[in-house]
């Protein structure tokens, strides 16, 4: 293991503030989109800003996808998100989604990476209603010490009926 200084470690607060800006930014693309404002410039700028597609390999799995279950570029990230190029998808971020809440099952920081893992909550604006998705999101630190995402996992849980 490389030799990290101590303002390169990440910490616990920087993950849970690095998943509220992630929520906040799904939010802002579904309102942007509403308002028929430029959502598709907003959710590039939030790859950019917080996946680490410019600095190497992200795996991204994301909960709606089936067919092309892995999205490893940013065109393909994109298109998941907004629409795209993935002909299945239809715009995640579109919904338009009110709020979304993160509860962590567990943390794991190793110097300048980490793992959270746990569930998160996507509130429908028309319903109000929350759907309960289970995440993985892996983290590292950029030249700059920035936090990016290069591990993306979400999926539906499990659901015997099914």
């Amino acid at each position: 293991m490389k030799n990290v200084a101590t303002d390169d470690r990440i910490t616990k607060e920087e993950v849970i503030n690095a998943q509220k800006t992630w929520g906040d930014a799904i939010v802002s693309i579904g309102k942007a989109y509403s308002n028929k404002g430029d959502y598709k410039a907003l959710a590039a700028k939030t790859l950019d800003t917080l996946y680490g597609y410019d600095e190497g390999t992200v795996l991204f799995k994301p909960t709606k996808a089936s067919k092309k279950q892995f999205r490893l570029t940013k065109e393909d990230a994109l298109s998941y998100f907004v629409t795209g190029i993935v002909h299945e998808d239809h715009g995640f971020a579109l919904q338009p989604w009110s709020k979304v809440r993160f509860e962590n099952s567990g943390i794991i920081i190793d110097n300048d990476s980490a793992i959270a893992m746990g569930n998160y909550y996507f509130t429908d604006s028309n319903t109000g209603k929350e759907a309960k998705v289970e995440f993985t999101f892996g983290y590292f630190k950029d030249e700059n010490r920035k936090l990016l995402i290069n591990v993306h996992h979400s999926s539906f849980p499990y659901n015997p009926t099914h």
